[in-house]
Parts: structure tokens; C-alpha cells; sequence
């Protein structure tokens, strides 16, 4: 560390080590983990360690960058100062080691903006950007937004380093247009941009529904999304910019957190006939309304782009996107059914020796029943809305799809009448009379809707008038 030096501020050999909730935990948990982790490093190594982010126990060192001011040369004073006092570990500067950083944070996304320009000229748009700005007299114009100029001379280009502490207020895209706006100003040419590490899917989709908005594109699959945004900004001009090696929730992505949905065909078949209770009937019923919302974005796929129904291609790119998301969080329900169901039978087999245990598994029992309840009452909701597009869809989509559609029709009929044979089984043991009642009320509702939106998609087939459109 002696010798050290770099473009990017430090303050330890292991200068940072953050912890974000990326799936099934809180940030509360991340927070613990900190505590945790600083608190070994400092007992093993002997070395100064200091809590920021929400792990921080001090407002003042929320900030990174203000934790690390100085960087690692200023630690032996820094270190003296009671209001630098570590976290955990001596208040001593350790010279082969500097000191650490550990918190808990959003994920954040490292992004850079490539120009054609020198290091300063980078830096005075990082200056105008970040949040920080040029000091608390001059705040820069975006928020939780960390920004730096350099030189990368592998590249031979100058960068708008920064760093996006909360993708969701400030995006992706944002960081990327105010940066190309500055650099007009300023006759600078933008060359591209890098992501440094991985980013979040929805970091990426959130983009990509800004341009397709702003352009009027007609993009539903994520791929294709994605495909956009790479391209938009640019992402692959220093190299390749893979998705399942970048995106993180590619990354992490598991069939055994998805072990129906990510089966074959074949597969779910055999075990819904298997000497099983769950996937059953739930299951099906979810994996039947999947289908009947994948056939109404068919209908409307075989109907937008050919030149005898382009008057129809505005109703299509407004009914397609509808069946498309409802298929995807369908499909979410059939394992999500299963996964209910299997927490009652947990319940079921909780200990009930004495009169405390006997509370507990009642409870959990209950706990279960209701989360068996709420799935399938939940999947007869997101049909309920499918209802009004779909006889839309019969009305102006390809003539020789009419079949289709009208399958669709009677497959998310069905989904809703298994959702409701799901909800009455389980409402019997359910001990909460008002629960119990107004869960009964909707769910009829909902099965009364579907037979008369059904019916209803069917009339309007029929009625169609083949006359004035042609065949495929």
C-alpha cells in the first residue's frame, strides 16, 4: 500500500466491501452481515474498520466518499481525530493495509460514459453531474450520482466514470443523456459506454422502457429489450457486453428456484401424475391460464406486421403487450402454487407435544392455509383483466387465428374455475369467519365473470365477418 497508486480513491488493500440484498433478503440482513464481517476482520487482522451506507452508525459517514476523504495517505491524522474513531478494530494506521469499508447498500451500478476528449475534459462533465458537484455552493445536477474523469489509456478515450447509488431515481439512461448533452456543449464526441461488473435486470429494463416510449418502438420480449439497450448506449463498444454474464439475475438465475416452470413438458406432466399432492390442481390451473394468454398474444402476432391487417396494428401493439406480460407472471404462479401449498404441509408436520407447540402449528396451519388460498385467488385477478383485450383480440385479429382464440377463451375459463375449486377446498378449514367470507364472496365473483366473459369471447367469434378479411 506503501506504493500504491491509481485513478480510483482508496484507503485499504481491501478497501470496500459492501453487502446488497439482491434476492430473498432485506437490507436489514445486509446490515448484519456488515456488522458481522467488520467486526472478524477487525478482531483477525488488527485493522481500522469503518461502517458506512445504511450499516452506518454515524450520518457523517453515510457517504462513501466522505468516509474515504483523504484516501489512504490521510489515515495516519485522520485516524487521531475522535470523529474518525473506526467502527471496529484500533484507531491505529496500519501501513501494509490502510483500513476498510463495509456496509450495506442498493446494488449499485458502475457506469461509464466513453469520450473522445482528455482527462479534464471528462472530469469537468463528472463535476457537473454528480451529485456532490463542485461543492456544496455548486451541487451538480443528479442525484446519488458519483462521478470522476480519467484517462483510459488502454482505450486511448477518456471516461465519465461514475457510479449510480440508486438506479431507480436516477437511471441508467438519465446518467447516459446528460452526459452526451454536456459533451455537445462542450463539441466533445460520446464513443459508446461500459458497465463495470454486473448490473440488475431491472436497471436494464427500465431503460430500455424509456426509449421504447420516447421512440414509439413496439418491443415485448426481454430479450429483444435488452438487445436495445445495449445498443443504445452502447454497452459493447470496449468489448462484449453479454447479458447472461452481466445481468445479475441471469447470473444467479437457478431451475431450482423454479423447479415446475423450468421443467420439461414432459417432466411437469409426470410429476402432476405422481403419488403427489403438490403440483396439482393449482398448479394446472396456472400452467392452463399461461397458456391461454400465450395463445391471445399469438392471435395477435399472427395479426400485426402483414400487409392485409396493417389498419389493426395500432390495436395490436396495444393488446400484445398485455398477454405477453400476463403469460410471464403466470407462469410465476406455478411454481408459486406448489410452493404455498408445500408450506401448509411443513405446518402439518410442526411438533404438538405441548400446549406452546400446539399454538405454533396452529398458527403456521393457518399462516399456510391462507397463502394456499391467496395464489389461486390471485391467478383468477390477473385473468379477470385479460377478459376485455382478449374479445378485442377476436374482434381485429387475424381471421385464421379464430380458433386460437377461442381456446384461449376456454383455457383461462378453466384456470378460473380451477382457481376457484383451490380457494373453496381450503376456505373450510380456515378459521377467520370474515376472511373466509369475503374470499368465498370474490372468488364466486370472479368464476361468474369468467363465464360470461367466455361466453362472451365466443359469441364474438362467431359473429366475426370472414368475409372481409382474408386467410393466411
Amino acid at each position: 500500500m506503501r506504493k500504491h497508486s491509481g485513478e480510483h480513491p482508496r484507503t485499504g488493500a481491501l478497501d470496500v466491501c459492501p453487502f446488497v440484498p439482491v434476492r430473498n433478503v432485506s437490507m436489514d440482513d445486509c446490515v448484519h452481515c456488515a456488522d458481522i464481517f467488520g467486526q472478524k476482520l477487525a478482531e483477525l487482522l488488527h485493522v481500522p474498520v469503518f461502517l458506512y451506507g445504511e450499516a452506518a452508525r454515524k450520518e457523517s459517514r453515510r457517504n462513501l466518499p466522505s468516509v474515504r476523504s483523504g484516501e489512504y495517505e490521510a489515515l495516519p491524522d485522520k485516524l487521531k481525530l475522535s470523529d474518525w474513531s473506526p467502527d471496529f478494530g484500533p484507531a491505529l494506521f496500519v501501513p501494509s493495509w490502510g483500513a476498510t469499508v463495509t456496509g450495506a447498500r442498493k446494488f449499485l451500478v458502475a457506469f461509464n460514459v466513453n469520450l473522445i476528449a482528455t482527462k479534464e475534459q471528462a472530469h469537468r462533465i463528472a463535476l457537473d453531474l454528480r451529485e456532490q458537484g463542485r461543492g456544496k455552493d455548486q451541487p451538480g445536477l443528479l442525484q446519488k450520482v458519483q462521478a470522476m474523469g480519467w484517462y483510459l489509456d488502454e482505450a486511448n478515450i477518456a471516461q465519465v466514470s461514475t457510479n449510480i447509488l440508486d438506479y431507480e431515481l436516477t437511471p441508467l439512461h438519465t446518467v447516459h443523456q446528460e452526459v452526451c448533452r454536456v459533451a455537445e456543449e462542450l463539441k466533445l464526441p460520446v464513443v459508446g459506454s461500459q458497465i463495470v461488473g454486473l448490473i440488475p435486470l431491472k436497471a436494464v429494463m427500465d431503460s430500455a422502457d424509456f426509449y421504447i416510449q420516447r421512440d414509439g418502438l413496439f418491443i415485448v420480449e426481454e430479450e429483444h429489450k435488452v438487445r436495445l439497450v445495449i445498443s443504445k448506449l452502447g454497452l459493447d463498444s470496449l468489448g462484449p457486453f453479454n447479458p447472461k454474464e452481466r445481468i445479475i439475475e441471469y447470473m444467479v438465475m437457478s431451475a431450482e428456484l423454479r423447479p415446475l416452470v423450468s421443467s420439461s413438458l414432459q417432466q411437469f406432466v409426470r410429476s402432476v401424475g405422481a403419488r403427489s399432492a403438490a403440483p396439482g390442481g393449482g398448479s394446472v390451473s396456472a400452467v392452463v391460464a399461461a397458456l391461454g394468454a400465450a395463445l391471445g398474444a399469438m392471435v395477435g402476432q399472427m395479426t400485426y406486421g402483414k400487409r392485409q391487417f396493417e389498419k389493426e396494428d395500432h390495436v395490436m401493439r396495444r393488446l400484445i403487450p398485455q398477454f405477453h406480460e400476463a403469460t410471464t407472471k403466470l407462469l410465476e404462479m406455478v411454481d408459486q402454487d406448489a410452493l404455498a401449498f408445500n408450506s401448509y404441509m411443513v405446518a402439518l408436520k410442526m411438533p404438538k407435544k405441548t400446549s406452546e407447540e400446539i399454538k405454533r402449528r396452529t398458527a403456521a396451519m393457518q399462516e399456510g392455509l391462507q397463502a394456499a388460498v391467496a395464489v389461486p385467488l390471485a391467478l383468477a385477478e390477473k385473468i379477470s383483466v385479460l377478459w376485455s383485450p382478449l374479445k378485442e383480440m377476436v374482434v381485429y385479429g387475424n381471421i385464421a387465428c379464430k380458433s386460437d382464440a377461442q381456446v384461449a377463451a376456454k383455457a383461462l375459463e378453466t384456470a378460473v374455475f380451477g382457481a376457484y375449486f383451490n380457494v373453496s377446498i381450503n376456505l373450510k378449514d380456515i378459521a377467520d369467519e370474515d376472511f373466509t367470507t369475503a374470499t368465498r364472496k370474490r372468488a364466486a365473483v370472479l368464476l361468474q365473470e369468467a363465464k360470461e366473459s367466455a361466453a362472451g369471447v365466443l359469441l364474438a367469434a362467431d359473429q366475426r365477418d370472414q368475409s372481409s378479411l382474408h386467410n393466411l
